[in-house]
């Protein structure tokens, strides 16, 4: 069997650049959990956040820009566009109806179809497209952005992309969806649960209590909060790709093939 085209490879900018903005999006993720009680930032659980926000924005752009200089040429960028498009119509289809949320399955699809570095891109401008669609625009975007690219960029990284074909490679995708939404999930409760100060103090972050204790605290915030949705979340992904997974990675490969993104252009000189 060929080995499957990629449309974005990772260089060693790339790699260096995403591994930064990785770095610093588990500490904007987890700072809750590593500050200690007597810490500044702890101190300013507040605007912490939105400290973070402010530069996973600026670091996310540093990462699409190194992977655009990796080789992002007009195919990629004409198939990107009709991505991201797709999924940020999909994704207000469920908004606000117990976790059905399309868009993911067509992230996992995608991101193994054209690997993890498309699937980075695509996760976060797609998150970003669809927070202009929806004015889902705040101090959560960077967050949403980050956490759907690595969601993406996680199905592009799983084994067998150039031999596993058929129900075997569904299952692995699908089992990877209903994990991955789970984790995304949890990763944007990490994400505002600072946020709640005293609406609820049995389950809101406690800026003076030691980590067992806000970790407790926000294992029972997550149950009482997200877990019908992210349940339907995982379900819903799970589901889709069982049913369409077939013919949306026909189409997927099928456009992969007809981009011939990794064949170089030649020029042929002039008949004399």
């Amino acid at each position: 069997m060929t080995r499957q085209a990629r449309a974005i490879r990772f260089g060693p900018r790339s790699l260096a650049a995403l591994a930064l903005t990785s770095a610093v999006g588990i500490a904007a993720f987890t700072w809750p959990f590593l500050a200690p009680p007597t810490s500044q930032l702890t101190a300013h659980a507040q605007d912490a956040p939105w400290l973070f926000a402010g530069l996973l924005v600026l670091l996310v752009a540093v990462v699409a820009a190194t992977i655009s200089e990796s080789g992002l040429g007009p195919k990629a960028v004409a198939m990107l566009g009709v991505l991201a498009a797709t999924g940020a119509a999909l994704r207000p289809i469920g908004a606000g109806t117990a976790g059905i949320e399309p868009m993911f399955f067509l992230m996992v699809l995608s991101g193994r179809v054209l690997g993890p570095g498309f699937g980075f891109v695509l996760g976060s401008v797609t998150m970003f497209a669809s927070a202009l669609l929806t004015g889902g625009v705040g101090p959560w975007m960077p967050f949403q952005m980050l956490a759907m690219g690595w969601f993406t960029m996680g199905a592009g990284l799983l084994p067998g992309a150039d031999r596993l074909r058929g129900r075997t490679e569904r299952l692995l995708l699908a089992a990877y969806g209903f994990l991955a939404a789970f984790a995304y999930g949890t990763a944007m409760n990490l994400a505002g649960w600072p946020f709640m100060g005293a609406l609820a103090s049995n389950i809101s972050f406690d800026p003076q209590a030691a980590v067992p204790a806000n970790l407790a605290r926000f294992v029972a915030y997550c149950l009482a909060t997200s877990l019908g949705w992210d349940l339907g979340r995982a379900v819903v992904t799970v589901v889709l790709t069982l049913a369409l997974g077939p013919a949306v990675l026909k189409a997927l490969r099928r456009a992969t093939r007809r981009a011939a993104f990794e064949t170089p252009v030649t020029f042929e000189a002039p008949t004399p």
